[in-house]
């Protein structure tokens, strides 16, 4: 199944006009709502605004925001990586490539249309996080449920499909059905990926690409820092370049006198195979740390495309052409090791880890995940194969206080269908992410595709809840999720999860997921 991404906004104006309007008193009262909460965060929140500032590399602004788009002026309390307009950075920078594919393919027919189109940038979000409604309490959980019991009975969505509803304002759950079973659950297990890599690194990290110089032998060596984001287009759009990193080598080669060099490269940051359990497959290249453009054989940004055999190698052959094209003249590359002697000539960082983030959930990156997942490990002290990065993920979410119990990571994507999470750990996950004790953690909400307009979830919901849930799909064959957060009708802001495992027909299962949010962010369910 091809999950497409948005297509050009121009053409979408009309229907952002009818949601704004749709959802415009909805809005009124969620501003309403928030106003004095936003208010004891601001003021709760000014020493840790004023530590981020300094670092200029993500803002905060009072509360932390997420849910869907804010299609009316001045109802934005504004959280995460946001430009001056109020704008999702991921979103923005992916605006640029129009015209490349994106999104995940979990098993399109062979031969059919390649539709995934990249997010366009998204309005400033609905709602403040943190307590919404101080207005209203909590959905009945009474009512709640017998609004979606009947919903979660349909038989597309398999024999034992698990739900859960969490107040996000006081973290109490409000619904479960088979919450605590352990399920495939596809992609959604990138928002397990997301926190534990916040947590361990925070969201101001960067991952560093170098080239060094062994000084005896004048062997410049290509050293890999785990960046799947790293580019050799000529328009970064703001990524961490190939090209500059080759501008920056050959200046401080050329300062040196030194004009004919040994070409090697140094995978060694990661341990273990690179190949995913699933073999070679079009959703995503071999895990290792050195690669550019994802290993893409083609221009686009995001999808399913087939990949480069070796993604190092790859590069470091890129690179000593660029080298050659500005008067460096490189043997052939292999690899190699930098050793503790080694100078280092030039370095190139990828964005912040909080636009890595976003860009993972925004398109369902799954590069991105497995690159994170590995970060993560090294990070907390395990080794950098798929085994460490179970374990790391297992440990940081668990020091995070979260319901581990039937949980598996066997990897950072999704892909692998030995993964197993429950509703009740997804939606504790959308949860903590949206706690003001925890700022760090906000990209894994500011990052999930909104309804109707951007990422994996542009062309679902153009008759429901556009612009008011906000969720990361799940699809494997016979697998459907869903987890988001969702605003209901009386402002109230929402963690949901749903998940079917099971299924036999992905498109009616789908619809079924769809229908379920949709129903409760219709709910006022008293």
């Amino acid at each position: 199944m091809v999950v497409p991404e948005l297509r050009p906004w121009r053409a979408a104006r009309p229907h952002v006009v009818r949601i704004a309007d749709a959802v415009r008193p909805r809005l009124a009262r969620a501003a309403a709502a928030a106003k004095p909460r936003v208010a004891r965060l601001a003021q709760v929140g000014k020493p840790q605004v004023a530590r981020v500032t300094r670092s200029k590399t993500w803002q905060y602004t009072a509360g932390a925001t997420t849910a869907g788009l804010a299609l009316a002026a001045g109802v934005v309390t504004a959280a995460g990586p946001w430009d001056s307009a109020g704008q999702r950075t991921a979103e923005r920078d992916r605006a640029v490539a129009l015209g490349r594919t994106g999104g995940t393919d979990h098993g399109r027919a062979p031969g059919a249309p390649a539709q995934p189109r990249p997010a366009p940038s998204a309005g400033p979000v609905l709602t403040s996080l943190g307590g919404v409604s101080t207005v209203k309490s909590a959905p009945d959980g009474r009512a709640l449920a017998k609004t979606l019991t009947p919903l979660l009975k349909d038989p597309e969505l398999g024999p034992r499909p698990a739900a859960a509803v969490v107040d996000v304002t006081t973290g109490r759950r409000l619904f479960g059905t088979g919450s605590d079973a352990a399920l495939v659950p596809a992609s959604t297990t990138k928002i397990a990926t997301a926190v534990a890599a916040l947590s361990a690194m925070g969201a101001d990290h960067r991952l560093t690409t170098r080239a060094a110089l062994e000084p005896d032998t004048k062997e410049v060596v290509l050293v890999g820092g785990g960046d799947p984001t790293l580019t050799a287009r000529e328009a970064s759009d703001g990524w961490a370049s190939l090209r500059t990193l080759a501008d920056k080598t050959a200046a401080a080669l050329a300062q040196r006198g030194i004009r004919d060099v040994t070409l090697s490269y140094d995978t060694t940051r990661y341990a273990g195979t690179q190949q995913h359990p699933i073999g070679v497959n079009p959703n995503l290249a071999l895990v290792s740390p050195l690669m550019v453009d994802e290993g893409r054989t083609d221009d686009s940004a995001s999808g399913p495309v087939t990949r480069v055999t070796d993604p190092a190698a790859d590069a470091a052959r890129r690179f000593g052409d660029l080298l050659k094209s500005r008067g460096i003249k490189a043997t052939a590359p292999g690899p190699s090791k930098a050793t503790t002697r080694a100078n280092t000539l030039a370095t190139v960082a990828s964005p912040p880890l909080s636009t890595l983030v976003e860009r993972m959930l925004t398109n369902s990156d799954n590069d991105i995940a497995e690159a994170l997942a590995r970060q993560t490990a090294i990070a907390t002290g395990h080794p950098a194969d798929f085994a460490g990065a179970d374990r790391a993920i297992n440990a940081r979410l668990r020091k995070l206080g979260l319901p581990l119990k039937g949980a598996a990571f066997k990897d950072g994507s999704g892909l692998n269908r030995a993964d197993r999470l429950t509703a009740d750990l997804l939606t504790a996950l959308l949860a903590k992410a949206a706690d003001p004790a925890h700022p760090e953690l906000r990209p894994a909400l500011t990052g999930l595709p909104v309804a109707g307009f951007t990422g994996t979830l542009t062309t679902r919901y153009t008759d429901g809840a556009a612009g008011v849930v906000r969720a990361k799909t799940g699809t494997l064959t016979g697998v459907n999720t869903l987890a988001g957060t969702v605003v209901d009708q009386d402002g109230r802001l929402l963690a949901f999860a749903f998940m079917a495992n099971d299924t036999r027909n992905p498109a009616a299962a789908q619809k079924a997921l769809d229908k379920a949010a949709t129903t409760l962010a219709a709910c006022g369910c008293r």
